[in-house]
């Protein structure tokens, strides 16, 4: 009888993990879409991640989006800055449309990936961003043009990091700490 209920809750263990495996098509995304409204300068409000590797506080590597900025073909250029080791660089992320209004996709060395334009009001963002390399990340991020953050934009944020069971990540800006955007391009 003890082997049996042991084994119970292992399958109910498993079966919970695998729940947490979200597919693209779970992800939503915000109806009417204006890429345009999103261009601009953000701040990192939260973050959580599917990999808790990618959430030690004491890791020398922060990556912050700055910027996000759109061009004439409809494709949407992520301007991040990449701290590590004391050196701060800007890093250029193009992605493009793929036909589904809020949802892009892009390539990078050694793999790719999809970023779904999950809610905004255009003051504030959730963006989620799946990378398939060796294996398959999924980052959400909360964004707002302003400090302090809404907490209505908050509370919807965490409902999304419970329901996608995600690790809180530590949060990196870059206000005064890499150079200006311009010195990317």
């Amino acid at each position: 009888v003890m082997l049996a209920k042991e084994w119970l809750l292992l399958l109910a263990f498993s079966l919970s993990l695998a729940g947490a495996q979200k597919t693209l098509e779970e992800v939503p995304v915000q109806l009417g879409f204006d890429a345009h409204k999103v261009e601009g300068r953000w701040l990192t409000v939260q973050l959580a991640t599917s990999h808790t590797d990618l959430v030690l506080p004491d890791d020398p590597l922060r990556l912050s989006l700055h910027s996000i900025q759109t061009r004439d073909s409809g494709d949407i250029d992520f301007v991040l800055f990449e701290k590590g080791e004391g050196v701060c660089t800007g890093v250029n992320v193009t992605v493009h449309p793929t036909g589904l209004q809020g949802q892009y996709q892009g390539t990078f060395e050694g793999g790719r990936m999809h970023v779904h334009f999950v809610s905004t009001d255009y003051s504030n963002l959730i963006l989620y961003v799946r990378i398939e390399d060796n294996e398959v990340t999924s980052l959400w991020t909360l964004l707002a043009r302003r400090m302090p953050e809404d907490p209505t934009w908050v509370r919807q944020y965490l409902n999304f990091v419970e329901k996608f069971h995600l690790h809180k990540a530590p949060v990196f800006n870059t206000t005064g700490q890499c150079p200006p955007a311009s010195a990317v391009w």
